[in-house]
């Protein structure tokens, strides 16, 4: 049986995005054991998806480049024979443990020039004008071949029990939204009428909603009239929540791609970033993006001052899609 470590993203979209390359290696002939490293904010994704066989987690500082314990974890997963590594991240210090660990083939795109840590490189080829979950999915094919398409969409797996448990322990009713305001990578992704659409939702549709998100999104969920959750759930907790959803309202971020691979219904708003390169790879997905000419600038602040692609999105036209939305799944 061939062992293949998979050194993830270390954001949750990205590893959502990743989960099409883990499928495709699926499929190979013969017998594969995917084990993926991730840090600790990644590993409950990981572990929800079907084709990985167990997740090691790997808690450094983001940004550090903590060379020692580095060399000693992976000194330490030496003693697991690794056939081969796949490096999802660009840096250059994702593939030191790799090459600590003597992993005989250590394979991944270039990045930050890193000749010598991986020897099946592949060449990054204009990787913000392609879908993310394209560019991963190369990997799982030798350099200069394409995999097949269409690819697989993401799916995690929840438990109902387990979903409608932990919103009644969390105090949300039987029926309710999820808004997720945050998003991490900085402002320019973050839609600035969640108040108003929470207000509207409540009185139009007479359900509960509920805010999802990290304890960095507690400023963008600050003063709005609903269940504020974020920062109060794990993500496993968020996950459950969002599987218990009528549907999610989110910006471009990590807990959009868990709604789409739940297949939750969902209007996903995007803004400084493109859905031709991130989007909800989900059926059930709505994705609003006005596209002014500036847009996709993927800056984390807008830098013409105006943040138009946000601000002219207008609740009512998100209203327009929920009421879509709540149309085709009836």
């Amino acid at each position: 049986m061939r062992r293949i470590l998979i050194v993830a993203p270390n954001w949750i979209g990205d590893a959502l995005m990743a989960q099409p390359l883990l499928a495709r290696l699926r499929e190979k002939p013969g017998q594969f054991r995917l084990e993926a490293l991730a840090p600790p904010w990644v590993a409950p994704v990981l572990r929800r998806m079907p084709e990985v066989d167990e997740v090691i987690e790997a808690d450094f500082r983001h940004g550090a480049l903590a060379l020692r314990a580095r060399w000693r974890l992976g000194r330490q997963l030496k003693g697991r024979a690794y056939d081969q590594a796949i490096v999802l991240p660009n840096s250059w210090k994702s593939a030191l443990l790799p090459f600590f660990a003597d992993i005989p083939l250590r394979s991944g795109y270039v990045g930050e020039s890193r000749y010598g840590l991986l020897n099946l490189l592949y060449r990054n080829r204009g990787a913000q004008q392609q879908p993310m979950a394209l560019h991963y999915a190369r990997l799982s094919e030798r350099p200069g071949q394409a995999p097949a398409e269409p690819l697989p969409e993401p799916r995690l797996s929840v438990q109902r029990e387990a979903a409608r448990a932990t919103a009644s322990r969390l105090g949300l009713a039987p029926r309710y939204a999820a808004l997720c305001p945050g998003a991490e990578f900085g402002p320019a992704k973050r839609w600035p009428y969640f108040g108003e659409l929470a207000r509207r939702l409540a009185a139009a549709m007479n359900l509960q909603v509920a805010l999802l998100g990290s304890a960095a999104d507690r400023d963008a969920c600050a003063g709005i009239d609903a269940t504020n959750l974020a920062g109060r759930t794990t993500l496993d907790e968020a996950i459950e929540l969002i599987a218990g959803a009528a549907f999610v309202v989110s910006n471009d971020s990590g807990l959009m791609h868990v709604a789409a691979a739940l297949g939750v219904p969902q209007v996903a708003l995007f803004g400084s970033s493109s859905p031709e390169h991130t989007p909800p790879r989900s059926a059930r997905a709505r994705v609003l993006w006005l596209k002014p000419e500036c847009s996709p600038c993927f800056a984390r602040q807008c830098p013409l001052g105006h943040f138009r692609c946000m601000k002219d999105l207008t609740v009512e036209r998100v209203l327009a899609e929920i009421g879509a939305l709540q149309t085709a799944t009836a």
